[in-house]
């Protein structure tokens, strides 16, 4: 069988203990608290490996390999018998020369197989159990190609390898398979949870008079107090908790033994899914959170909005009584004319008795002095009120010029952005907001390693991104309708987070960068035709933010 040579990159993690020597002074307890609140209790020092992935597919009879021990543990070995069977693949592992798991640091009691595939995948195969120094196991495999390593761990049910990788399989020159060329980076395997322990957060302590399966139980509902399950998980963490008492209490009494470890084995997985639920809904309520704030904002904004309309109302309803008021002032003028009319007419009638007219002339003179002195009153009140209107108009104009020109900058933003990004990637305008397609060519067939001319056009979308702080992305990968549903949504999920995670690197805050797989529920053309598959292939970014004149999030029935 045809063996061609290739490497899978992996990470190895240096244990360093950083709990003070025995031989020291001990600190006064102030200080021992303060360092416990504020130290990890062990550092690690990665260090850069490679081993080779095996294609155990056409295996026709059972084959073997060797596995060796890393810089953590450079002494032990192992070797596996692995055959190829129905639906699965069988194998049976041994190892030597193990240490105790706790020499990485007291988070660390147990290991576990691991198989990883060449995309980064990690299944946990079962736990390593250590008897004096050895160790056998015997299990199943649902991939068919893919690599063996074997780290220490919290507990037994972990669902991601952590960085603390103690052997690696390596091929011998009678291995059947094939080695698969390999080009994939270690942040394909997401690091693990459990090894920085802050605070108050005591792991449980080693005893070997206790089962060892219980001392897994305390580890794992530490781990997910530590994460935070009492709050949100209380429920899966309260049954956890109260299985590892049952245990507890168990062992107090001198019970069964099976019966402790059936308790125990039970807490650990219990408290493992309280873990991950708590995960799950601490980055769901940091997502509300962000949400509210969008809310919050907004609000404000129409607040400030009804005010300007109130001052224009105000405005408005000042020119009117100015009015009212001139109005009133002209009635008031036309009155002294009739008056000073109808004095004339008293002092010509008066003639005839020079000191009546006179009197009456002084009378009428006297009358028409005040009437021209409220006709003055009017005419001020009449200025002061123009001259209110007049200010309030201003006002106005000078609120609709600023609200223009504020949409007006946000309009031109938002086309020179337009204008930039499809210098570098084909760029839309949608309601969503600025829609950015990668196609598939930017991606190795059916992998979501981003191709070097995806980098390069993605390091300038950053420097785009960058240069407005107030924009925000999400990644959406799509695919065509070849392959199952499940896969077509974790390729199109992968790809989505490749671009995320680049585009973090650049400098692109975390924060204002989502990513996530839509497979193929949402196609831009026909899947009959080879073209429209290949339109259906994309990763789309959907620029948006207050800057633009549009927010995020738009619902599924909005898409374009």
């Amino acid at each position: 069988m045809k063996i061609a040579s290739a490497c899978l990159s992996i990470i190895g993690f240096l244990g360093i203990l950083a709990a003070p020597a025995m031989s020291q002074t001990p600190a006064p307890a102030v200080d021992k608290q303060k360092q416990q609140e504020s130290s990890p209790l062990y550092r690690v020092t990665v260090v850069a490996r490679t081993t080779k992935a095996i294609n155990y597919r056409h295996l026709s009879g059972p084959t073997e390999i060797d596995f060796r021990g890393t810089v953590l543990l450079p002494f032990s070995k192992g070797q596996a018998r692995v055959e190829s069977r129905k639906g699965a693949i069988r194998i049976q592992a041994q190892f030597d020369k193990l240490e105790r798991a706790t020499r990485f640091g007291p988070e660390f009691l147990t290991y576990v197989l691991w198989a990883v595939s060449p995309e980064g995948r990690a299944d946990n195969l079962g736990e390593v159990l250590v008897e004096g120094s050895k160790s056998k196991l015997d299990v199943t495999a649902q991939l068919q190609a893919f690599a063996l390593i074997v780290t220490a761990e919290p507990y037994f049910a972990v669902t991601q390898p952590s960085e603390v990788v103690v052997l690696e399989n390596i091929v011998r020159p009678d291995t059947l398979g094939s080695v698969e060329e390999m080009d994939a980076k270690f942040d394909l395997l997401q690091r693990g949870q459990y090894t920085f322990v802050q605070g108050n957060s005591q792991l449980a302590a080693v005893d070997s008079r206790t089962p060892f399966g219980l001392l897994e139980a305390r580890n794992a509902v530490q781990i997910a107090k530590a994460a935070g399950a009492e709050q949100y998980a209380s429920d899966s963490f309260h049954k956890a908790f109260q299985l590892l008492q049952q245990a507890e209490g168990s062992l107090a009494h001198k019970g069964d033994k099976k019966q402790i470890e059936m308790s125990a084995r039970e807490a650990v997985q219990t408290a493992e899914d309280a873990r991950a639920i708590t995960v799950k809904r601490r980055e769901e309520e940091r997502l509300t959170q962000e949400r509210a704030a969008a809310a919050e904002r907004e609000a404000k904004a129409k607040a400030q909005a009804a005010a300007a309309e109130r001052a224009t109302l105000q405005a408005q309803q000042t020119a009117d009584r100015a009015a009212r008021e001139k109005a009133e002032a002209e009635t008031a003028r036309a009155a002294a004319l009739v008056q000073q009319q109808a004095a004339q007419a008293a002092a010509a009638q008066a003639s005839r008795d020079r000191v009546a007219a006179e009197a009456a002339r002084a009378s009428a003179m006297a009358q028409q002095q005040v009437a021209l002195a409220a006709a003055d009153q009017a005419s001020r009140e009449k200025a002061q009120a123009e001259a209110a209107r007049a200010s309030a108009q201003a006002d106005a104009e000078k609120a609709r010029k600023a609200a223009e020109q504020a949409e007006s900058e946000k309009t031109d933003l938002r086309a020179k952005l337009l204008a930039q990004l499809n210098t570098i990637l084909q760029t839309r305008d949608s309601a969503r907001g600025l829609i950015v397609n990668m196609s598939d060519v930017l991606f190795d067939t059916g992998s979501y390693t981003l191709k070097p001319g995806a980098r390069e056009k993605l390091a300038k979308i950053s420097g785009i991104v960058l240069a407005h702080p107030g924009l925000s992305l999400q990644i959406e990968g799509h695919t065509d309708s070849v392959g199952s549903d499940e896969y077509n949504r974790q390729l199109s999920d992968r790809r989505a987070g490749s671009v995320q995670e680049f585009l973090v690197q650049q400098g692109v805050a975390a924060g204002s960068v989502t990513a996530i797989g839509f497979g193929k529920m949402e196609p831009v053309a026909s899947n009959e035709t080879s073209e429209g598959r290949q339109l259906n292939r994309r990763v789309e970014l959907v620029v948006n933010g207050a800057d633009i004149g549009r927010t995020a999030g738009g619902s599924q029935t909005s898409r374009q």
